[in-house]
């Protein structure tokens, strides 16, 4: 094994793998001291989550950035003069298993631009996690990502060896597609998720009658969109992944800010930012859908199509229907808790069991860990003290940002100071 070509390519398709976070990536400062092979600096190791919940860490790799199409978004895309390279399936597979035994990774995620065919591509991701599991007796975490167009049979068989697929929709709506993506067609991307979504449910309903039956891919599958590469508002988001959530019962659908990485006219330039807090935003807003109740159209409609910057979703909701509140905390019930600015489920969880025994003061909440300074202006309790009094939306929302602090708080430009008059 040539080891100096095998980091060359090593660094050029785990640097290209870095686009794509439907991993949950998170960087990895592992370093090898010994000056070999495996140095997970800058060698393409992420985080990730099993079905379980514990966290893994992954070789992320491209099996090769060459690609058939050119889409313009993307950094593999066929007409960009970029570095090409290309793993042989062997090499993979002695990479996935080297970097394991020195303790550096779980398991892999192997994507691939799209060379020859979407079939041909595809069976050579399978072909490397096949090897893992049969001829490595490999059980670590397996994450393949399916290539839109390929056949069935190819997915089915992913499914076998893989712990979790997923197909990237890339672009929210069909027409983002067609503009910036004319050589695909949607369907490509649906017929991959619907066939593992079945598979998934037969192998569900025959395991509840032959208990011998073997999982198919046990971690479900995910998608990625793209946001601020084309017009879509955050409404048109939404109801993008509500939809796949619904219809191919999504693990998760993952929000990627757009780089900046090609000049083209239908794109931003390349001097935009990456659109950090509102992809933040997005990912709020996913997370209120999942588990807090809340319906798109609740956050997100014709009269208010965007996330608002300066306020998260929830507290944004909160200042548009202050009619809702406050919400009594010895009193509501669980839809309502749940939609009280500064508090959590594990919040409500404990308020719902506390007040079983006793009436709930301010400082029961506050040893509780509920966000008083938001929380305070939405709710009442075992006390005479009301912190809205006759506070309007625009008051109440200055006070909340005058004293809250975070990553994004620098980007606001919020004049704070008009409240304190």
């Amino acid at each position: 094994m040539n080891f100096e070509r095998i980091k060359e390519k090593l660094n050029i398709l785990a640097d290209a793998a870095k686009y794509d976070v439907s991993c949950a990536s998170s960087g990895s400062t592992r370093i090898n001291k010994n000056k070999g092979l495996g140095n997970a600096t800058r060698m393409g190791i992420c985080h990730s989550y099993t079905e379980d919940g514990r966290c893994v860490s992954l070789l992320k790799i491209l099996l090769t950035n060459h690609c058939i199409y050119d889409c313009a978004y993307c950094v593999s895309r066929r007409s960009n003069d970029i570095k090409r390279a290309g793993f042989r399936i062997q090499e993979v597979v002695d990479l996935t298993i080297n970097f394991y035994r020195r303790n550096y990774i779980e398991g892999l995620f192997l994507s691939s631009g799209i060379f020859k065919s979407p079939d041909h591509t595809m069976e050579r991701l399978v072909r490397v996690a096949k090897k893992l599991r049969e001829e490595e007796n490999f059980n670590g975490y397996i994450h393949l990502k399916s290539i839109p167009g390929c056949s069935d049979e190819l997915m089915y068989e992913a499914g076998l060896y893989a712990d979790r697929l997923s197909v990237n929709i890339e672009i929210p709506t069909i027409s983002g597609l067609k503009l910036l993506a004319p050589e695909k067609e949607h369907q490509d991307f649906t017929k991959p998720m619907r066939k593992v979504k079945n598979e998934i449910v037969r192998y569900h309903n025959e395991r509840k009658l032959i208990r011998s039956t073997p999982k198919y891919a046990p971690a479900g599958q995910s998608t990625q969109m793209i946001v601020g590469a084309t017009g879509e508002s955050d409404k048109d988001i939404m109801y993008s992944a509500t939809y796949y959530y619904k219809t191919y019962s999504m693990k998760r659908v993952y929000y990627s800010g757009y780089v900046p990485v090609l000049e083209d006219s239908r794109l931003p330039s390349l001097t935009a930012k990456v659109p950090m807090l509102r992809e933040n935003r997005l990912y709020q807003t996913d997370w209120l859908l999942r588990f807090y109740g809340f319906a798109v159209n609740e956050l997100l409609n014709d009269a208010h199509p965007n996330l608002d910057v300066d306020v998260d979703p929830k507290l944004s909701w909160a200042l548009r229907n202050l009619h809702h509140f406050p919400v009594d905390i010895n009193k509501g019930d669980k839809r309502m808790l749940a939609r009280v600015p500064g508090l959590g489920m594990q919040s409500v969880g404990k308020i719902l069991s506390a007040r079983r025994f006793r009436k709930l003061n301010w400082d029961h909440l506050k040893k509780m860990g509920v966000a008083l300074n938001r929380a305070k202006y939405f709710m009442v309790c075992d006390s005479r003290h009301w912190e809205r009094r006759d506070l309007d939306a625009d008051k109440v929302k200055g006070l909340i940002l005058q004293n809250s602090s975070g990553k994004f708080r620098n980007q606001y430009g919020q004049q704070l100071s008009l409240f304190n008059q």
